[in-house]
């Protein structure tokens, strides 16, 4: 998911998303929907999050260590 349907996703739930980088705005996200806020920390594509929006997306930033986008 790119950054503008993320903000868009993060304001019709109530997150004002400012200037948050990626990882940080997803974890806010992850928050409000009640999860853990582990976007980006997954090791070896390993997760136990199968109902997870952000998997795939977080699975590719976990693997590049690409924490600053």
């Amino acid at each position: 998911m790119n950054m503008t349907n993320i903000r868009t996703f993060a304001s019709l739930m109530g997150i004002e998303p400012g200037k948050l980088l990626k990882p940080a705005l997803i974890k806010k996200i992850q928050i409000e929907e009640g999860n853990f806020d582990c976007y980006a920390t997954a090791s070896n594509s390993e997760c136990d999050q199968g109902n997870c929006i952000w998997q795939k997306d977080c699975f590719s930033s976990a693997c590049e260590g690409n924490l600053s986008k």
